[in-house]
């Protein structure tokens, strides 16, 4: 039985050379460059800028009267008092699998989780080698973002370093309390949206494998995915589109409603709804929590049987 053979011919077509295709490709990267940044848009990353803010100095002074506890074995962050006795420590490294959590003081990185990406002086650079990593600066993601999107270097909204009140020890009363609350709520809402249309103009990046983000039109090579360090990538990062919650990740943590009992136990879990840890602590100040979380909250759900 004879094979059906395909012979290809290469004399139809001449042999693409990439030598005579870069100087191309380089001038459409240029001219690309000239439509950003994008000036319509540049009101948005200012407003976000102020929101972080906002959202920063707000969460440090609610976090001084409203316990935060963070598991000292595990990501795990309850907002209330005394924690939870939910058994859903996997233990440091994951040698462990639903145990109690051992509860320890939370700071404002356990409400707000920080992302850190590498600063480009230009949107169209070269792409960062394995070997350069240590010749650019970290700084935070929304702020990379926003300079990107044309904020000035030197704007007094941006705020790298953590972010800490010399007045939050002050006593305050139940109204001040939930006025913060609602501001620093506000501002939670605002930094997200804003995110979300920076996001539509600024190309930004987030490995598959880790929660590394690079905001830019591609990622960077630094092998630093630890997931598959040992694989034959060696850490290379599989890069996709990120999203908001990439950017702000929005730290989910158990929300004790009114009908739940005073400290959550393990039974119950089934029963309990969640919220972000910065919606839960806003909760917590007395702000009304926007009706986009009452699906995740289960606020009008039964509780546990006892």
């Amino acid at each position: 039985m004879l094979r059906a053979l395909r012979n290809y011919s290469t004399n139809s077509r001449r042999a693409m050379d990439l030598r005579k295709l870069r100087p191309l490709i380089l001038k459409r990267i240029e001219h690309r460059a000239r439509d950003y940044p994008v000036k319509p848009i540049l009101p948005v990353a200012r407003e976000v800028l102020r929101a972080r803010t906002a959202l920063y100095s707000g969460v440090s002074t609610l976090i001084r009267h409203i316990p935060v506890w963070a598991c000292k074995y595990c990501p795990e962050v309850y907002i209330g008092e005394g924690g939870h006795l939910i058994q859903t420590c996997h233990g440091y490294r994951r040698h462990g699998k639903k145990k109690v959590h051992e509860w320890v003081n939370g700071s404002i990185d356990d409400v707000i989780v920080p992302v850190e990406c590498f600063h480009l002086q230009k949107m169209f650079q070269n792409i960062i080698k394995h070997q350069e990593r240590f010749d650019h600066q970290r700084v935070p993601a929304v702020v990379e973002l926003c300079l990107q999107a044309g904020v000035d270097s030197n704007d007094p909204s941006i705020v790298i370093a953590p972010f800490d009140n010399a007045d939050d020890h002050r006593s305050l009363s139940e109204d001040n309390l939930r006025l913060i609350g609602r501001q620093t709520l506000d501002a939670w809402e605002k930094l997200r949206s804003g995110v979300h249309k920076l996001l539509f103009v600024y190309p930004a990046r987030v490995c598959k494998h880790c929660c590394e983000v690079h905001v830019g039109p591609s990622g960077h090579k630094a092998r630093t995915c630890g997931v598959f360090k040992y694989e034959s990538w060696h850490g290379t990062h599989f890069w996709k589109k990120a999203g908001v919650d990439d950017m702000v990740p929005p730290k989910r943590v158990w929300h004790r409603r009114r009908q739940d009992p005073p400290i959550l136990v393990d039974k119950g879990r089934n029963y309990y709804g969640h919220a972000p840890a910065v919606v839960d602590l806003c909760s917590k100040a007395g702000a009304l929590v926007p009706s986009t979380y009452f699906t995740m909250m289960k606020i009008d759900g039964l509780t546990a049987p006892v």
